[in-house]
């Protein structure tokens, strides 16, 4: 008997075994925000799930160590393993988007920022960290990764995302599932499915038509279950195309996702989700009714705070069948005992004291913020002469600022922090040796910045779950985020600006002709009002605990810059949603007013150096095409260079998109050298729905587009 089937053996004797009140109680979970005095009594030892309570034990001032969260998580399983009349431990859940959130663990860039290394082996490396720590306390279901798309950056959430483009977020979120999961966590990518409407408003209702879906939005999930092994996933707020709530759509959660892709983990509900099914859809009269529809689609876990009266209540009005507990609560059983939550039910908190940002853990974490900053404008500046800078001014809001961003960054009620980890104006003052650091307020630029050899501005943005954006230029606002439950989860503190950045910009750069800007965000601004102002312009995205030294390598020139876009940029609000893969017009793409073309195209980064690529070929496979050629690097520094394949196609039975990314590879080329590169290209890659919805090898002419972003494709090589 193989291990699954040892662990469904396992899981159904136990079922078996259960009252239908025991088993009611293992699809509930709970969240219980305070974990001061009294906090065992409210919580309810008998659900199957709970929000860890390492994530609300970080208040007043007071930050706990992984030992103590290990501590209390360890408490949590005995209590629930003593009240359980058969043992059976709690799941464990919490956030892992770029860190494990139950307190001060690593952090890792935003996942944006992931995406733009290009490198999903890097992106498993940091997922296997944060897979560890996550572990480390006795957490064992991450509610990661974000595997939607970001095709309108209009989205708040578009931070959380690894871009517009299926390829690279499919492989990213199988990445990371991957290192969750060899760790022993259960990934669960979300939201499942689409999560943002029109405009980019989070969780409305899906615009989107089942061809749609199928061609773009639900392939990064496909590839967390089949190549990640991710054995969880969370439902989306929004309502799909064919009327339904995501958390109540058996076409979706059982159809889709267990009889074609032959899923067999858990579906979970987002927070609140079921409730919505009742509330803001209004499909159910009410939440017995609610969680009964959702059950009976295929949901089997209901997060966080779901009362345990209204499963009873659908219970007992006949609204569910032990056929439909037991099908939910088989599927749970049988990821505890998978992942030996029977076995070895508590983790040792001494460990997790010595394996939480550890040596090992800190430098991956500065690799992935160095690998993740994408050069956008360069007049010769970049990288600045440390010899000649005697006085380097820094200005901006997010000078002195971890460059963590405000999502998912630290627990509840209490930005991330660490002793040894500096914002980037910190950094330059710790790090600046025989150079002057001048910084002031943004009104004193006129009277500081004039005398500086070189200057500096950061900016920052008002993003994240709840803060969608109607206007993409820099805030200069004072805003601040209720603390609702997204809050809660988010971290989404208070949060001001104060100053008129673009204005601060170009009163920066009439002051200073060298001026850079160094841009924190977690999607693409309007930067139109003052590119062209300024010498250089370096996206940092939100690199994380590595980020100031990471950006300040990268303005030195001890590192250079190698990471592209996982986003296409637009010019101006006007033009989206904006992404490279879209199909043909019938008549133009274009506006009166500009040619429709992204200011920065999808795949596009600078470097301090210059590439070419030599003699390329193409070789057929028995599962493909093997694409070979050379990188050479003909500047003056060493760096990356990242080669990307686009598939075209032509003549085919239904409209193909006029590009789509089918292959790419990043790779290191020192100066003056050249690297051959190999890029495996699948024969999958020119299959299609026809106009039947049948998935096939229905044929056409096919080239392959080889450059390096989107609009910068010199190769064609057609094949067949």
């Amino acid at each position: 008997m193989n291990q699954d089937n040892l662990f469904r053996t396992r899981a159904k004797e136990l079922l078996e075994q259960l009252s239908v009140d025991e088993k009611l109680h293992q699809l509930t979970a709970q969240m219980v925000f305070d974990i001061g005095d009294g906090y065992e009594d409210r919580r309810d030892p008998l659900r199957g799930s709970y929000r860890n309570p390492g994530h609300f034990m970080h208040q007043h001032g007071m930050i706990s160590s992984p030992g103590e969260v290990a501590r209390r998580i360890n408490r949590d399983v005995e209590l629930s393993m003593e009240a359980q009349p058969h043992g059976i431990p709690p799941l464990e859940h919490g956030e892992s988007l770029h860190g494990a959130q139950w307190g001060m663990a690593s952090i890792f860039p935003q996942p944006i920022g992931l995406a733009s290394t290009f490198d999903p082996a890097l992106v498993k490396e940091a997922a296997d960290v944060i897979g560890k720590e996550t572990r480390a306390v006795g957490v064992r279901q991450a509610l990661a990764p974000v595997v939607n798309l970001a095709r309108d950056i209009r989205w708040g959430r578009t931070i959380e995302t690894f871009g517009e483009d299926p390829k690279l977020a499919s492989d990213m979120g199988a990445a990371m599932c991957r290192g969750f999961e060899e760790n022993g966590i259960a990934a669960t990518p979300k939201h499942f499915a689409d999560n943002y409407a029109d405009g980019g408003r989070d969780s409305n209702y899906s615009t989107h038509s089942e061809r749609e879906l199928r061609e773009v939005y639900l392939k990064p999930f496909e590839a967390c279950f089949k190549e990640g092994g991710a054995h969880g996933v969370m439902a989306a707020y929004n309502s799909l195309f064919n009327g339904l709530p995501a958390h109540a759509n058996p076409w979706l959660l059982t159809k889709v996702l267990r009889e074609e892709w032959g899923f067999e983990g858990i579906v979970v509900s987002d927070y609140g989700g079921v409730d919505g099914t009742a509330g803001a859809h209004r499909i159910a009269k009410d939440r017995p009714e609610a969680v009964a529809m959702c059950l009976k689609a295929g949901l089997d876990v209901t997060l966080a705070n779901l009362d345990y009266e209204d499963i009873r209540e659908a219970w007992d009005r006949g609204l569910l069948t032990e056929e439909d507990l037991d099908r939910a609560v088989l599927r749970l059983l049988t990821l505890k005992f998978k992942l030996g939550l029977f076995d070895h039910p508590f983790v040792d908190p001494d460990a997790a004291d010595k394996l939480v940002r550890c040596e090992a853990h800190q430098a991956i974490a500065l690799k992935a913020a160095r690998a993740s900053l994408v050069l956008l404008e360069n007049d010769g500046i970049l990288p600045l002469d440390g010899a000649k800078i005697k006085k380097l001014g820094i200005f901006g809001p997010g000078a002195d600022v971890l460059p963590t961003g405000r999502n998912y960054s630290g627990p509840y009620a209490h930005l991330w922090e660490a002793p040894d980890v500096l914002s980037p104006l910190g950094w330059f003052r710790a790090h600046a040796e025989d150079m002057e650091i001048v910084t002031g307020r943004d009104e004193e630029i006129p009277v500081l910045a004039p005398d500086c050899d070189a200057v500096l501005y950061f900016t920052t943005v008002v993003e994240g779950e709840g803060l969608d954006r109607s206007d993409l230029r820099l805030p200069s606002y004072r805003t601040a985020a209720s603390r609702d439950e997204a809050a809660v989860i988010v971290d989404k503190a208070e949060l001001s600006v104060e100053v008129d950045q673009e204005t601060s910009i170009l009163a920066l750069a009439r002051a200073n002709p060298n001026t850079v800007v160094v841009l924190m965000n977690g999607a693409p601004v309007d930067v139109t009002a003052w590119r062209g102002e300024v010498r250089a312009i370096l996206e940092a995205w939100y690199p994380g605990e590595g980020g100031a030294e990471a950006i300040s390598d990268a303005l030195f020139g001890r590192t250079n810059p190698g990471g592209k876009l996982p986003v296409s940029w637009p010019k101006s609000v006007g033009q989206l949603p904006l992404f490279y893969g879209y199909k043909p017009s019938g008549r133009g793409y274009g506006y009166e007013n500009n040619d429709g073309r992204p200011l920065y195209p999808f795949g596009y980064g600078r470097s301090y150096t210059t590439f070419t690529l030599h003699t390329p070929t193409l070789h057929k496979t028995d599962t493909g095409w093997e694409l070979s050629l050379t990188v050479e690097n003909t500047g003056a520094f060493d760096g990356d260079e990242v080669v990307q394949v686009y598939l075209h196609a032509e003549h085919t039975k239904v409209v193909r998109p006029v590009k789509e990314l089918v292959a790419y590879q990043r790779v290191h080329v020192p100066k003056g050298e050249q690297v051959p590169v190999t890029i495996p290209v699948p024969a999958s890659v020119t299959y299609y729905y026809d106009a039947d919805m049948v998935f096939g090898d229905h044929g056409g002419d096919f080239t392959l587009l080889v450059g390096t972003s989107a609009e910068d494709v010199p190769i064609e090589l057609r094949i067949r």
